[in-house]
């Protein structure tokens, strides 16, 4: 493809089978999710033992200092209390280091298994079929590949890492406490459980609050979305205050939530303060009057209020770690739900490439249905010979688009069989079936890149020279060719640098440029002008010849030169026959040709 040699090559994949295994398997989701972390094993022991030597190291700090104070006063010699302060600063540095290694690890663990994580999510969603996309939104679909991974983030990269750091720390300053005093041992634990049920009781209340903001904050973020694709229709109507004034609505209710989340925060906080404190004091007090009574050193008393903040610092995070904790949970719910979604259309095991086609295709008494128990086709049988142009006719929900959807196997048959040139469609390689069917959907969908990108979309290694030639037999090349930049133009966000009907013949090209033996396309030019819709028929009339054809017809131009025009009613084809047979009897197509193709012809005959 031309763009490709001006675009960044991209960073492989890489493949995490085993991660990917573990995430679809049964369990708790958050677990499921942590199957990523694991395919980095060595890391993983590597930044554990970082963060175990960080967190006891920095559990020596206070007994060292407590040895300066005690040891430098009893020998009340410089040389000793320089001896200790080398210790202190060996041990600063050592844990220096072993926290720089415990960041890192985590940096690269969690950023590359994030990496994976959206790759995965991104190929699957990809991989879903037509059925999932129809029911879900694309705006849950971006939330889960962002806002959703962005919480695992978070948890990944502070939650699990606190949780082992503040359980050492807890244990080891408790175990530092009882050792200098069983006594300061006691007072330190015993404001622990009041700690505890106030950090429970914060994140009981802050959690459905935080859940609740993001929800809120969702809404405005799509409503901005809303209006920002759709300010000319807001403009056009006049309705900027109104709008503004909706947004102000939820903005308003944003901010009364957000203070909410700040009250509680601001009554929380300030109770912990009071506890941790009051523990402080108590040990302060006993510890004062232990070193009057020589029970206890200088050195100790200091290294005791030392290893309560260590003792406290966890407890007082348990709140915030249950609430981070809750999110990451629901966030990973929300990726289950969409790796747990089933691909209804995979290939056989067995599957083999399609040989190159002629383009016969065979219906042989299909049912379908998108939901299991009803059918929206009912007992199709049809037999295409190669080079056929098929026009599908009905009124909306008659099953023409369901019909085309079963050729390239979008969809499932629920029974019997669609077969190409012989070959059942489920039984070939759906790349080696797909590449052989041009699509032009009725909506003219261009992505962001060069108009040569968009041609060449379906078919990477195409040169210029064919790109070139797909767009002449769409009769876009002269429109293209008008451009400063030519085929190199870049087309902006939804194609909005051409016009309706020049991405319409862009995305004709684009299915020619296959040169495929068989065309199915949604025959829609009712939005465009006249002149333009001329253009697209010419473009549509040449792409047919030579193929087969299947069109979901709207203009009259197309079903008279249809070779077979099938109507369907309920999703069962009650005509069958050419223009003139049809228009000859007493039927569905005499009354759709009076009511929607009679002024057509007579347009054209003016």
């Amino acid at each position: 493809m031309v763009a490709q040699d001006t675009a960044a090559p991209a960073r492989p994949v890489p493949e995490r089978a085993g991660a990917i295994a573990r995430m679809r398997a049964e369990g708790h989701p958050l677990l499921r999710m942590m199957g990523f972390l694991w395919e980095y094993e060595t890391a993983v022991s590597l930044t554990l033992l970082f963060l175990i030597a960080s967190s006891l190291l920095a559990l020596v700090t206070p007994s060292l200092i407590q040895q300066v104070i005690d040891r430098a006063a009893a020998y009340g010699s410089p040389s000793v209390l320089g001896l200790y302060a080398i210790g202190v600063v060996l041990v600063s540095v050592v844990n220096g280091a072993c926290s720089f290694g415990q960041r890192y690890g985590v940096a690269y663990l969690v950023q590359g298994a994030l990496f994976d994580l959206r790759n995965a999510l991104y190929s699957h969603i990809l991989h879903l079929p037509f059925g999932f996309h129809d029911r879900t939104r694309t705006g849950q679909l971006i939330s889960r590949m962002t806002s959703d991974i962005d919480n695992l983030s978070g948890f990944f990269d502070f939650g699990l890492t606190g949780l082992v750091s503040m359980t050492i720390t807890f244990f080891g300053a408790a175990f530092m406490l009882f050792r200098m005093s069983w006594q300061i041992g006691l007072l330190g634990l015993g404001i622990v459980p009041p700690l505890v049920v106030v950090a429970f009781r914060g994140s009981n209340t802050l959690g459905p609050r935080f859940f609740e903001l993001r929800r809120q904050f969702a809404r405005i973020m799509s409503q901005l979305q809303e209006n920002f694709s759709g300010v000319r229709v807001v403009k056009a109507f006049a309705r900027e205050e109104h709008e503004v004034s909706r947004f102000r609505l939820e903005l308003d209710e944003f901010l009364r939530q957000r203070m909410g989340v700040v009250r509680a925060f601001a009554t929380f906080m300030p109770l912990m303060d009071f506890l941790t404190n009051s523990g402080t004091l108590l040990i302060l007090g006993y510890g004062a009057l232990s070193v009057i009574n020589g029970q206890l050193s200088l050195g100790q008393l200091v290294a005791s209020q030392a290893y309560l903040m260590m003792l406290t610092g966890p407890v007082r995070m348990v709140g915030f770690m249950v609430v981070m904790g809750r999110r990451a949970s629901a966030a990973a719910e929300h990726i289950c739900e969409i790796l747990d979604a089933t691909r209804e259309v995979v290939e056989a095991p067995d599957a083999y490439d399609l040989p190159s086609v002629k383009g016969e295709v065979t219906f042989d008494h299909v049912f379908f249905g998108y939901e299991e128990g009803s059918h929206v086709l009912r007992d199709i049988t049809l037999h295409v010979q190669p080079g056929e142009t098929i026009a599908l006719l009905g009124a909306t929900g008659s099953g023409k688009t369901s019909v085309i959807n079963l050729i390239p196997r979008f969809y499932d048959v629920s029974t019997g069989r669609v077969l190409v040139d012989g070959h059942d469609v489920r039984e070939v390689t759906l790349h080696s079936l797909r590449q052989q069917i041009g699509t032009i959907f009725q909506e003219a969908v261009l992505f962001t890149g060069t108009i040569a990108d968009n041609i060449a979309f379906g078919k990477a290694d195409a040169t210029m020279d064919e790109i070139e030639r797909a767009a002449r037999m769409a009769q876009a090349h002269d429109f293209i060719i008008e451009f400063p930049d030519g085929y190199q133009t870049h087309v902006g966000e939804r194609g909005i640098t051409v016009s309706g009907g020049q991405r319409q013949r862009i995305t004709i090209a684009r299915a020619l440029l296959l040169d495929a033996a068989i065309l199915i396309m949604d025959d829609s030019t009712s939005s465009v002008d006249v002149e333009t819709e001329y253009l697209i028929q010419s473009a549509l009339n040449q792409a047919m010849q030579g193929r087969t054809a299947f069109v979901i017809a709207h203009r009259l131009s197309t079903v008279k030169n249809a070779d077979r025009i099938l109507v369907l009613d309920a999703g069962v084809v009650v005509q069958e026959g050419t223009h003139d047979e049809l228009l000859a009897v007493d039927g569905p197509y005499r009354r759709i040709y009076e009511t929607q193709f009679a002024d057509q012809e007579e347009g054209e005959a003016v």
